[in-house]
């Protein structure tokens, strides 16, 4: 049932991405834009995507667990710190440069674009990178707080 579930909710996320041209770089680029040849139809399935993920979640979150698991997974930190400002900047910055997103790149790659799939394996190599950088900080703090003790 799991597995049947998370392809359909692919299958949908995938489809919705590539009617709304989020899986085209150029459409994309051009909502970046302003001073240009901004097209500002991003904004409504950004909007319509915030929207319905607002509303889902109010409806979901009333039901004592989700359907298909055992309990919610919510994120632990609801804080918007540094580490999440600075995530956000860099996100953005990717996005602004390659023209894709994450949900538009994995879509994308059905064209068998080889700028695609560099960006894709370029995106992996980023979050494993990214998870041990922070994993290296983290254990650097750790040894700093024993030597304080």
């Amino acid at each position: 049932m799991r597995l049947v579930s998370t392809y359909l909710i692919g299958l949908i996320f995938g489809i919705g991405i590539a009617v709304s041209g989020m899986a085209n770089p150029a459409k994309v680029l051009n909502f970046f834009d302003v001073a240009g040849t901004w097209d500002p139809s991003l904004i409504f399935v950004m909007g319509g995507a915030v929207t319905v993920a607002f509303i889902g979640y109010r409806i979901v979150l009333r039901r004592p667990a989700p359907i298909i698991d055992a309990n919610f997974h919510l994120p632990d930190n609801p804080r918007i710190d540094a580490r999440l400002l600075g995530g956000s900047a860099l996100f953005g910055v990717g996005w602004g440069i390659a023209g894709f997103c994450p949900g538009g790149a994995l879509p994308a790659l059905g064209t068998g674009r080889i700028e695609v799939f560099a960006f894709v394996a370029a995106l992996i190599v980023g979050i494993f990178s990214a998870k041990g950088v922070m994993a290296l900080t983290h254990a650097r703090a750790a040894r700093l707080l024993r030597r304080e003790t």
